[in-house]
């Protein structure tokens, strides 16, 4: 008996579809992190560089996994340690990194159905967080006059990777003038509102940075606005 060949080419075209799509049936996953500063400044990329603490929110994307099964697992490495420092079980999870040092965002995950089994492990890409070590340092003056120059007695620019904060202002008898808990921020040269006069105020800050290293700054703090007539209550 002769093979009708209009037949055989109809069976194969109508058989290929289906191959296709069966194998388009089959779970994946595109993983994503999305990465917020100190500051709030955010950006979705494989790597971070910059200073701690930093946010990272990251979202597993799994795609055609209807009636599979799914598992999950983010892994995160510190430096070449092998074993995982966290393991979060969820499809999405959110992270911060305080610590110094190179970290590793692995995600594995796991889909089932029928017994049959889909892995992914990113391993061989994974996302990396590098944290740099810790810089502090405070001024001995400032000159709080309204010229939009040193107004503020704040951390010097270039200050990073501080976990913990607190600052302290006193007068020469002891007296707290003001404190505050974010380096961005510091002191205008007043207390309870109105300036306070020139003169020699004193400072502490203590302080923790993503390495481990402690801070315990003290030093004597020169206010250089000139002399305020006929001021009450003014904390000098």
């Amino acid at each position: 008996m002769r093979l009708n060949t209009r037949y055989t080419f109809l069976l194969w075209a109508l058989l290929v579809p289906v191959i296709t799509l069966w194998a388009d049936d089959y779970p994946t996953v595109n993983p994503v992190v999305t990465f917020t500063n100190s500051e709030g400044e955010t950006s979705t990329d494989f790597a971070y560089t910059g200073s701690a603490p930093v946010k990272a929110s990251c979202v597993a994307n799994p795609e055609n996994t209807t009636g599979w099964d799914g598992y999950y697992e983010w892994r995160i490495y510190h430096d070449t340690e092998e074993t995982p420092y966290i393991i979060r079980y969820e499809q999405d999870t959110e992270l911060e990194f305080t610590q110094s040092g190179t970290h590793r965002i692995v995600l594995y995950a796991k889909f089932t159905k029928d017994g049959e089994v889909q892995e992914f492990l990113t391993d061989d890409s994974p996302v990396t967080v590098t944290i740099s070590e810790s810089q502090l340092q405070m001024p001995n003056a400032f000159s709080p006059n309204g010229d939009g120059i040193n107004d503020i007695y704040k951390a010097k620019s270039g200050y990073q990777s501080l976990i913990e904060f607190h600052g302290y202002i006193f007068n020469r008898w002891g007296q707290k003038l003001f404190e505050w808990r974010d380096p961005a921020d510091g002191w205008d040269g007043t207390y309870k509102g109105k300036p306070v006069k020139d003169g020699v105020y004193f400072c502490l800050v203590k302080a923790k940075g993503a390495d481990g290293k402690e801070y315990n700054i003290k030093r004597d703090v020169n206010l250089l606005r000139g002399y305020i007539e006929n001021q009450t209550n003014s904390g000098q």
